[in-house]
């Protein structure tokens, strides 16, 4: 029950020294608003504090009054205390003065330590990453060995939703990046007379580059964000435990169909990409070059490799297994908050659009070199 005599903590100055204040009351934790109340309205100069007529004083009061001295510059020493609380005050403040002081962070060490725990954390993600294509490698075999372990009705789910939904998306994007590239292949080439080539300029650059690129793109932040979300809330809400605790596998239910459904569907829609930016190049060729749609295609039939096509389409499933697995692993390191799945999320957005980056300049340089 509270007790109704008790008095709030109050300060008032002396009367014969003005800078010396006289506390009383109670300073404790059921009066702590009106503890940082009354200091707040002392004055800034004070010589002396009386705290002899404090009725009761606990812990929160004591670290109130020592930060109310280191505030105003004032000796801790100047503070009188009644001798039922100096046994408090003195453990406390021998507690509060062994505290080490914060280090002073200065730029260029903040910045090192930053990079430092940067490259840090990606080497473990790299380590993860690989570690979990290992599993997941396994994992798929053993289910060839033992086909009750496919979840068809989870991986055609999968294969609608990564790929039959994306096809505008993918189809809208190609076209238009097809048009741009061939306007302003053709007002460069305009200057040397050479404007019929925007055909191969089109044709070469979509079918080896920009199409699984801008899909692998497009995908990598549609899909691997919807892996990670979906697996990072059934793991937020226990799901992923209660399917071990039944004694099956996660990979087996979670990982495995979303894995075979993208490495199905990304190099179709890298199909559909690569026919939208030749129609795309065909139409800007058709209305805005003057190039008839008859020559243009009679010329791309002409110019067009099948090489470049294998090209293109051999980095579709590299690029789908990798967005997979980023997707599905930042999915299963969620730590079950809220504020995880978020993080996770972006992690696994950045991740797989850089990779996917990565490796296309890679391959990009290694099939040059080979002369393919």
């Amino acid at each position: 029950m509270t007790d109704t005599t008790a008095h709030p903590p109050q300060i008032a100055a002396d009367g014969q020294a003005p800078s010396r204040l006289r506390l009383s009351g109670r300073w404790t934790l059921d009066y702590a608003t009106q503890i940082g109340e009354a200091l707040s309205q002392a004055p800034d100069a004070i010589d002396a504090v009386d705290a002899t007529g404090v009725e009761r004083l606990d812990s929160v009061g004591v670290l109130q009054l020592l930060r109310f001295a280191r505030r105003h510059g004032i000796e801790f020493d100047v503070f009188s205390f009644h001798d039922d609380h100096r046994a408090l005050v003195s453990a406390i403040e021998d507690v509060a003065d062994d505290r080490p002081r914060r280090k002073r962070e200065y730029g260029v060490s903040a910045a090192l330590a930053r990079l430092g725990f940067a490259v840090t954390d990606n080497y473990r993600e790299a380590r993860a990453l690989i570690g979990f294509f290992g599993e997941a490698q396994l994992k798929l075999l053993r289910m060839f060995k033992e086909p009750s372990r496919f979840r068809p009705t989870a991986t055609v789910h999968h294969m609608e939703q990564v790929g039959l939904d994306a096809v505008p998306l993918i189809a809208l994007l190609c076209f238009l990046v097809g048009a741009v590239v061939a306007f302003l292949g053709a007002n460069i080439l305009a200057d040397f007379g050479a404007q019929i080539f925007v055909v191969e300029l089109v044709s070469i650059s979509f079918l080896r580059e920009f199409a699984v690129l801008l899909t692998a793109i497009v995908l990598a932040g549609r899909t691997a964000s919807a892996f990670t979300a979906q697996i990072g809330a059934m793991v937020s809400r226990e799901e992923v435990d209660a399917i071990r605790t039944l004694g099956m596998d996660p990979v087996d239910l979670l990982v495995i169909p979303r894995m075979l459904a993208l490495l199905v569907m990304l190099p179709l829609l890298t199909f559909v990409g690569m026919v939208f930016g030749l129609i795309g190049g065909l139409t800007v060729g058709a209305y805005s070059l003057g190039i008839p749609p008859q020559q243009y295609l009679a010329r791309m039939h002409e110019t067009m490799e099948l090489r470049h096509f294998l090209v293109g389409l051999s980095k579709a499933p590299v690029f789908a297994l990798l967005i997979s697995l980023i997707g599905c692993l930042e999915g299963l390191q969620v730590e079950g908050t809220a504020q995880s799945v978020g993080e996770r999320t972006t992690s696994s957005v950045v991740q797989s659009i850089s990779m996917v980056i990565v490796l296309d300049a890679f391959f990009a340089i290694w099939f040059m070199q080979m002369g393919i």
